[in-house]
């Protein structure tokens, strides 16, 4: 039992940190990444012993962020708006530009909660379509369709920027 316990503690001394980012990344706020990843850990703990014999402790516990994530659109089936960006951003190190890392979170917190999901496991996960669809208790059409709305409002929204910074630019060339 106090092995049980003590690489339940390992694990999430680990992995703590990357699982807050996945949460993150499914809800675009911090607190409530920090409310789904304590929720989804605590659902572990009950299930260490089953779920360390398979040695999957993590796909564990992201399957459960996911599925409590959708849960609560299911049931509020409101999008939550807000007005301005989390205190703490996401720091990416791959050495993309500060501007193009904010306009994706932006545009990506501006999806509702269904699309945003799909994008986050299908493009952040690497999953397939299938293994959204087993993990959102959706259909494989849906997850297909909920995907290329997003990616059609991603690209608007970028046209739409990139088109005001071109804007932008040749008025200040003609000053």
């Amino acid at each position: 039992m106090d092995d049980e316990i003590g690489s339940y503690e390992v694990f999430v001394a680990t992995r703590a940190q990357a699982l807050l980012r996945y949460g993150y990344v499914l809800t675009g706020n911090p607190h409530d990444a920090a409310d789904l990843m304590q929720e989804a850990l605590v659902r572990l703990r009950t299930s260490w012993h089953r779920v360390h014999n398979k040695r999957e402790p993590e796909a564990f516990v992201r399957t459960t962020m996911a599925r409590l994530h959708v849960s609560i659109w299911r049931r509020r089936r409101r999008e939550k708006l807000v007005a301005a960006t989390p205190e703490q951003a996401y720091v990416d190190n791959s050495g993309e530009t500060v501007e193009l890392r904010d306009a994706m979170w932006e545009a990506l917190t501006a999806l509702p909660r269904r699309q945003r999901a799909v994008v986050v496991l299908r493009y952040y996960e690497c999953l397939t379509d299938e293994e959204i669809a087993g993990i959102l208790n959706i259909s494989r059409g849906t997850v297909r369709s909920q995907a290329a709305r997003a990616l059609e409002k991603l690209r608007f929204r970028f046209l739409e920027t990139a088109e005001l910074a071109d804007a932008d630019m040749k008025e200040g060339q003609l000053r």
